[in-house]
């Protein structure tokens, strides 16, 4: 099949593709008697995987994953998605924790964020957040601390310890629309209202099960080029989508 037609049923340019082949994420092109490039089922059941990996694992992991696999390293393929599916439950748990703690909050405090403030070492200190982090999230719009009037040193409140937490866990999300608009929504809370931060945590929280399931789609497209990969030969004569069961 000629770069165009391949492109075009994947809805990507044939630019991507060849830059696809270029980085090494899809075997090279056969050449046909004139010079041209033609792509076999081969390449669409990598394409398809790409397709598929890369909203819930990213570009990066789908690289490397498949670079692994072309070289038969298929061990370290597996370990790499593993690390990928550890990290989503982890961040998962960070968040249930994160919301449950802003409930709690909610519960003990009658009026609305009337405890201490906090320095930015003692957030630090309450979050791990690196304080440079802090400060660029500052910068970006997506925290606004108070100033102490009499040395102008910025001042958190709880909601802010809360929010700066739930930055950490979207900063180690994969990156895509979603996660921007999670940012962006954080950006426009009134960082002094605990139930818009308790309402966006929980939003994340759903944005996670979605990618959970993505994960899960990714690995089966995964499975399926794993299993044509160790063929020598695809079978030319069947189209791409029986063989993958795209219908999954």
């Amino acid at each position: 099949m000629r770069p165009k037609k391949m492109a075009e049923m994947f809805l990507m340019s044939a630019s991507t593709l060849r830059n696809y082949e270029a980085k090494g994420i899809i075997p090279p092109a056969k050449r046909s008697a004139n010079g041209y490039r033609i792509y076999t089922s081969e390449h669409a059941a990598y394409l398809a995987c790409i397709q598929a990996m890369s909203p819930a694992f990213g570009m990066e992991t789908t690289r490397e994953v498949l670079s692994c696999l072309r070289e038969n390293r298929v061990t370290e393929a597996l370990w790499i998605v593993k690390k990928k599916d550890a990290s989503l439950y982890e961040e998962k748990i960070r968040l249930q924790t994160l919301i449950q703690d802003i409930h709690l909050y909610a519960r003990s405090n009658q009026a609305p964020l009337t405890d201490d403030w906090f320095s930015i070492d003692e957030v630090f200190q309450k979050t791990g957040a690196p304080k440079s982090a802090i400060r660029y999230w500052e910068q970006a719009g997506l925290l606004t601390p108070k100033r102490d009037p009499a040395n102008d040193y910025r001042r958190y409140c709880s909601a802010h310890v809360f929010a700066i937490r739930l930055l950490q866990v979207l900063q180690n999300c994969t990156y895509s629309e979603d996660t921007v608009k999670l940012r962006r929504s954080i950006a426009e809370t009134d960082h002094m209202d605990i139930q818009q931060i308790r309402k966006l945590a929980e939003d994340t929280l759903t944005y996670l099960d979605k990618i959970n399931g993505s994960q899960l789609r990714g690995l089966y497209y995964l499975y399926k080029l794993m299993h044509l990969s160790k063929a020598d030969q695809l079978e030319e004569s069947k189209p791409w989508e029986d063989k993958l069961d795209t219908d999954f």
